[in-house]
């Protein structure tokens, strides 16, 4: 495989913080889906290479609904990036995940509508395998580093993602609860599937803020106070995130690299007669499937 290139996906909280990282330099990449969330910045991370994305971009313009989730893996596929580790802000479900914690999802309930969640909807059908949404790989860098944080670090968690922009009603988060999810937000897929159909490695910290609705809370409590509760959360979800993606990339740039399949998703899963694929189509989709296609 080729030399690994890290990408970090910052989502409510640490995508803020990664755009004002030191030292970046800003990579402009043109895609046949319009530009991404923003600016790409390339760093350097304790000596590793690292490309930051902020999927909401400057300033939080972006809704979940409405983040260039195409453009934006496209664009760092183009860069040449081979994993990606992402962030997000999330309702935990259960009493054991608390607001400060760290979540290493390890499935996916997409509630999600109308949003654009592949790159093979014209001119090309490809069926990638999604029974494990995150690579196994990367998600047993991030839960190996787990002790170097100052908080628990959850080795599992399913996570619901609703469309939003609204938050669940009370019966809503009961029943995500029945189904078994853990976490609750908005942005992890189409992500999660792109990243797949690009053969980039993908893993997600989600960052718990509160209780979503399902847990009773004081009604004549201040929502004032309750928003700045919730947001010293994400706060401190956010520096503990940091803390453990950053060794985590220390580690992935040491360790010998893990075959995990990913790199190769695509091998069996283009179904279309490649000889009636139009030049096109290969052109638009090169930097993910050109390699097929010679």
């Amino acid at each position: 495989m080729k030399k690994r290139l890290i990408g970090v996906i910052g989502g409510s909280g640490l995508g803020a913080q990664l755009a004002n990282y030191p030292g970046a330099e800003s990579c402009a990449v043109e895609t046949p889906y319009g530009p991404p969330s923003g600016a790409l910045l390339k760093t350097n991370w304790n000596g590793t290479e690292v490309i930051f994305l902020n999927r909401h971009g400057d300033g939080h313009i972006h809704s979940p609904s409405t983040v260039p989730y195409r453009a934006n893996i496209y664009a760092l596929k183009k860069l040449g990036v081979t994993h990606v580790i992402a962030s997000g802000a999330v309702g935990s479900l259960q009493e054991e995940i608390e607001p400060g914690h760290l979540v290493i999802c390890d499935q996916i309930i997409d509630k999600t509508s109308g949003r654009k969640g592949t790159f093979f909807d014209e001119g090309l059908v490809a069926h990638v395998e999604m029974a494990d949404p995150f690579c196994e790989s990367l998600r047993k860098t991030l839960i190996d580093c787990a002790d170097e944080v100052d908080t628990s670090v959850h080795q599992r968690g399913t996570y619901v993602v609703m469309e939003g922009p609204q938050f669940s009603t009370r019966a809503e988060s009961h029943m995500h609860r029945q189904w078994g999810g853990d976490v609750i937000g908005m942005t992890c897929f189409p992500e999660a599937k792109l990243a797949r159909e690009a053969e980039m490695c993908y893993a997600l910290v989600a960052l718990p803020t509160d209780y979503d609705c399902w847990r009773n809370v004081d009604v004549n409590r201040d929502k004032s106070v309750l928003l700045t509760e919730i947001i010293g959360n994400l706060k401190k979800a956010t520096d503990n995130a940091i803390n453990l993606i950053e060794v985590a990339i220390d580690r992935l740039a040491k360790d010998a690299e893990v075959s995990c399949g990913c790199h190769d998703a695509l091998e069996l899963a283009i179904w279309s007669d490649k000889t009636k694929v139009s030049s096109e189509a290969i052109q638009r989709l090169e930097p993910l499937i050109g390699r097929y296609f010679k």
